[in-house]
């Protein structure tokens, strides 16, 4: 039922910025498929609302298809407009990362569009730490754009 909100959350991202290389925005019943995947597939998908309003959101999704990577986890936030500073992306991390842990994934892993100083003090805020930068690798809004990859280790 939250399917609306989160993809107006998203559709924002994809329309004004280069946090997500989508270039076309998508419908209440592409992201229901994509959370409902995340469900089947026993991935964590975390929603914050105040006000009977999606202010945010946050979900970990496989990293990559080959079986070996079954224990790494890629993960990422997203922020309603104007909630930026109000702290959702830290309380939608410390959960989504709790939940993580709880599910024995080893690596947990985070693409981010550069630059954005924002989602780096975030991830870096929960211990990761910067272990690849791929330069001109996205092409939108008429430019390149570099991705770095953050990691965090689950030492448990």
């Amino acid at each position: 039922e939250d399917a609306s909100q989160i993809a107006e959350i998203y559709n924002y991202y994809i329309e004004t910025s280069h946090a997500t290389f989508e270039l076309d925005p998508i419908d209440h019943a592409e992201m229901e498929n994509r959370i409902g995947d995340a469900f089947r597939k026993n991935y964590p998908f975390l929603v914050v609302e105040e006000n009977e309003q999606i202010v945010g959101y946050a979900y970990g999704r496989q990293f990559r298809p080959r079986r070996a990577y079954r224990r790494s986890i890629e993960v990422s936030v997203y922020i309603r407009r104007g909630w930026e500073a109000k702290n959702i992306g830290t309380r939608l991390y410390q959960k989504l990362f709790s939940e993580i842990l709880d599910r024995d994934f080893h690596a947990v892993i985070a693409g981010v569009s550069l630059p954005n100083d924002a989602s780096v003090r975030l991830h870096e805020k929960f211990g990761f730490e910067k272990v690849a930068h791929f330069r001109e690798v996205g092409f939108k809004f008429g430019r390149w754009i570099d991705v770095g990859y953050w990691e965090l280790l689950n030492e448990k």
